[in-house]
């Protein structure tokens, strides 16, 4: 039998994060988040109603700032 939380994806494969899943990733708040996407530093994508930001965009950005190259 297939259950479905055995098939959905870990943290670590996860592609798309919520808003809030992004500010706990960065440690930032919600007006930072929408901040580093209206500036272009952060990539989302509106699926539905929901705006989601891609995972990669988020680990950029903190290899631009610890590089600083920002």
């Amino acid at each position: 039998m297939n259950n479905i939380a055995d098939e959905s994806p870990t943290n670590d494969d996860q592609l798309l994060l919520s808003i809030a899943d992004t500010c706990r990733f960065l440690s930032i708040g919600r007006t930072s988040v929408y901040a580093l996407m209206d500036a272009g530093d952060l990539d989302s994508v509106k699926l539905g109603s929901r705006r989601l930001v891609r995972k990669p965009s988020c680990v950029a950005l903190v290899e631009r700032l610890a590089t600083g190259l920002d």
